[in-house]
């Protein structure tokens, strides 16, 4: 499960990890503390021609064949292990596949004696952008206009993930972008990036329970508790 997210710090970071160009609307993105589904958030996806290019896109998709947007909230996640068999997702598995790029997500872990949830921010150990295992979609709604919207692939928990929660998201090493986003990309080497990483990749604190409202927006979200 991955709900909530950060992306933040200067958007030329995302331009020069991802060797992608910027779209207009990308250079005025302002950086996000808890990115929640329906907001629209940077994702690299790749041309024809083989350029990588940044988009807002809206979290939550929405399969072109779907009659209204309703079906967005629930398909902000897509299991990794179902993805090329469920009717949601399966056509842009094939084709339409991204990065989704973040500086760390959020997760709870459960609460023992019946107290409440502690949410702990897990983020990359080198400092760098995690890269999630994403799929985009474009709609059309009723009066013709297209959205493009993504889902979040998420995958087994590895060892430092599991004290938190069963799953995390898919994500994507560096090397394999070019894998990930390509077209022509066979589907047994899919598979294989469909798998937890190491944890020694991956850093986590607790932070303040602020986070679970997603009116609350700024950096002190991601500061560790003292």
């Amino acid at each position: 499960m991955c709900g909530r997210y950060a992306l933040y710090g200067p958007v030329s970071r995302v331009r020069e990890q991802f060797a992608a160009e910027l779209d207009q609307e990308v250079l005025d993105f302002k950086a996000r503390y808890n990115a929640a589904p329906q907001q629209l958030l940077p994702v690299v996806r790749q041309r024809p021609t083989g350029e990588r290019i940044v988009h807002l896109l809206r979290w939550g998709l929405i399969p072109s064949w779907s009659k209204d947007a309703d079906i967005a909230s629930k398909l902000i996640n897509a299991r990794s292990e179902t993805v090329g068999q469920k009717p949601s997702f399966r056509a842009a598995y094939k084709s339409r596949r991204c990065l989704v790029p973040a500086s760390g997500f959020y997760e709870w872990k459960p609460a023992t004696g019946g107290g409440r949830k502690q949410p702990f921010f897990i983020h990359p150990a080198d400092d760098t952008l995690f890269a999630f295992a994403g799929l985009w979609e474009r709609w059309a709604r009723p009066d013709g206009e297209a959205l493009d919207t993504f889902t979040i692939l998420t995958t087994d928990a590895n060892d430092v993930m599991r004290e938190l929660h069963d799953r995390m998201p898919v994500i994507v090493p560096p090397a394999d972008y070019g894998l990930w986003l390509s077209k022509e990309t066979p589907p047994e080497l899919l598979h294989r990036l469909l798998a937890p990483c190491a944890p020694d990749q991956i850093r986590m604190h607790a932070v303040s329970p602020l986070v679970g409202n997603v009116r609350n927006e700024d950096a002190d979200l991601v500061t560790p508790l003292t």
